[in-house]
């Protein structure tokens, strides 16, 4: 199936029936370590860990660099959703994503500093044959479509249970 009749399939299906709009998404992780974390989301598992200056191993990535590489990658997917629907051809696409955090908020050393990210960047690097209008046209789509991009510039209502 092409993207393009992807799209239309799912706008016809929730123009149908706006509850096909609904999406749960799911990921549960168990600590198997110090700091490793086996997740599981769906039919895929990873590991989650911190490099030694943190306690852990190096397993695997950290929390924060799965964040940002959530971020990147929904960034490049959302690019080649919003140039399918706006026509805009590209030949190639990266992301780079970096963020600021002062562990000092981790630790609970300063409790006047967060413990997330104080500041991200984004750098999108696009070539292809359109002119640059087109290339903003898209980034400008993109920045209003991208579910990740949004977990980031707003905030979520997140409810936490205790379970014994």
């Amino acid at each position: 199936m092409s993207l393009s009749s992807l799209i239309a399939d799912t706008r016809k299906a929730v123009a149908d029936d706006p509850a096909n709009a609904q999406a749960l998404f799911t990921a549960q992780g168990t600590l198997v370590g110090v700091t490793e974390v086996d997740i599981r989301t769906g039919a895929h598992s990873f590991k989650v860990d911190e490099p030694p200056a943190l306690g852990g191993a190096d397993v695997a990535a950290n929390p924060v660099q799965y964040a940002l590489a959530s971020l990147g990658s929904c960034q490049a997917i959302t690019y080649q959703f919003w140039a399918e629907q706006l026509g805009i051809g590209f030949d190639a696409l990266t992301v780079r994503v970096e963020g600021d955090l002062d562990i000092r908020g981790f630790f609970g050393f300063d409790d006047g500093v967060r413990p997330g990210f104080s500041a991200v960047r984004v750098e999108v690097t696009v070539t292809g044959p359109e002119s640059p209008e087109r290339y903003q046209e898209l980034a400008t789509a993109v920045d209003r479509h991208c579910p990740v991009l949004d977990l980031f510039a707003n905030p979520v209502p997140v409810t936490r249970t205790l379970a014994g």
